[in-house]
């Protein structure tokens, strides 16, 4: 019977909106079947429009950090909604929320809020543009920076190329001014730099590439992207998006550092890119980095970049009392203590279910590696087979009351309403539903 009120939905959707959503992974081609319909969240929980509650490990893609409707953050939202949704004009809480994004970055000392993490990495690539007079950008194949048309390009054949167009109606022209390289090679990166590096402005980088599976990079890797872009005069950029005060209060340096803070690899970004968290489930992004690059944007320099919603008083209501939640640390301390219990756990599956898989794990983000071998370094690494066997899981664990996002190639995420006894029953039901040729 709740198959039938998502079926009937998703008819009235199909009429309505491109294949009846607002955002393509929603649609489930990935994975099969009709999109769930979700009436309400909280804590770990999504419920239906069906009357079905599902522990979540999609988390809105990664904003819950505190899970579902945390009641300071609804508290928060409530209460700076009832003054107003909308000025168009300066407030107090801009102001909070950029003091307590830069806490974070204390290297840096500006923030430029937006609303969506592709406006942040758009005008992120124009402020690198107009900061060293180039013109092109180096990606790297298997990373995301959202859906601006620079960005949404592909590799072409060879170990360094010329951006083709990753979509219709992404020109030729524009597709070209961005070089792709593969992850996981220095060379690559050598190659590049000796090619273009006249005209390199800056090479951008997740610090966690968490876009097309979990692609974690070699230490050695990111020094030498950053001794590369030191000496040719590029930026780096350092999209943090999905990883923006993930791990801890602050960036995804904090793995690239040793334990005391000291950079001990000597990575750190010109420019990061922020999302997600730091609005804490509303539309909340940011553009951080020196005085030196940020005062270039408009009003203070020549680089234009507006914004109606920018700031927007209700969504940066809920991003301050997000980042005051993660202040004191307790929240890390419990994702830490969720990981190590979730690692144990995959362990003694791997051992005692032939067939089990194994699962990458960063902090609180969780990719389960379906292939052969090691865990991939490079999106290039993962074969098209782990579809099949993700998409039986995912309608498996569905029924279940597991709720995973609906795809082979898009990480997980632990949340602080999670608990041990359900982050042990996820690994369990993932394992047996591989397994038992689920």
């Amino acid at each position: 019977m709740s198959d039938d009120v998502h079926a009937a939905l998703y008819e009235r959707a199909l009429k309505l909106a491109p294949a009846g959503v607002n955002s393509p992974v929603r649609a489930w081609k990935s994975v099969g079947g009709t999109p769930r319909y979700i009436k309400r969240a909280a804590g770990a929980y999504m419920y239906g429009e069906g009357g079905e509650r599902w522990v979540d490990y999609c988390m809105a893609w990664g904003p819950n950090i505190l899970g579902h409707a945390p009641p300071a953050v609804v508290d928060a939202v409530a209460e700076a909604a009832a003054d107003g949704l909308a000025f168009g004009a300066v407030t107090r809480g801009e102001i909070e929320l950029a003091e307590r994004i830069l806490v974070g970055y204390p290297f840096f000392d500006r923030a430029r809020l937006v609303c969506t993490g592709t406006e942040a990495v758009l005008t992120a690539l124009r402020l690198a543009r107009a900061k060293t007079g180039r013109t092109r950008i180096l990606k790297f194949a298997g990373c995301y920076h959202g859906h601006g048309d620079s960005m949404l390009v592909k590799a072409g054949s060879g170990l360094v190329t010329f951006g083709i167009g990753d979509s219709a109606g992404v020109s030729a022209a524009t597709a070209a001014e961005t070089i792709v390289a593969p992850l996981d090679d220095e060379s690559a990166i050598d190659a590049a730099f000796a090619q273009f590096g006249d005209d390199i402005a800056a090479a951008i980088i997740e610090p966690v590439p968490a876009n097309n599976g979990l692609l974690v990079q070699r230490p050695e890797w990111h020094r030498h992207l950053r001794a590369a872009c030191t000496k040719h005069g590029a930026l780096l950029i350092h999209d943090e998006v999905i990883t923006g005060f993930r791990f801890g209060y602050g960036g995804a340096g904090r793995l690239l550092r040793d334990d005391h803070g000291a950079p001990a690899i000597g990575v750190e970004p010109d420019l990061v890119t922020l999302g997600k968290i730091v609005g804490g489930g509303m539309p909340v992004a940011a553009v951080i980095g020196p005085a030196a690059i940020l005062d270039q944007l408009a009003p203070a320099g020549p680089v234009y970049q507006a914004g109606t919603m920018a700031g927007n008083p209700v969504a940066v209501a809920a991003g301050n009392a997000t980042l005051a939640a993660l202040g004191d640390g307790t929240v890390y301390a419990h994702l830490a203590a969720l990981g190590a219990v979730f690692d144990e756990a995959v362990a003694a599956l791997v051992v005692a279910l032939p067939g089990a898989p194994a699962w990458v794990r960063v902090g609180p983000v969780v990719w389960p590696w379906l292939g052969e071998g090691e865990p991939p370094r490079t999106d290039a690494a993962i074969p098209s087979s782990v579809r099949g066997p993700f998409g039986r899981a995912h309608a498996r664990l569905l029924a279940e009351g597991i709720h995973l996002p609906p795809s082979a190639f898009e990480v997980g995420f632990f949340s602080a309403a999670h608990t041990v006894a359900q982050v042990r029953e996820l690994a369990a039901a993932f394992a047996g539903a591989i397994a038992g040729g689920a």
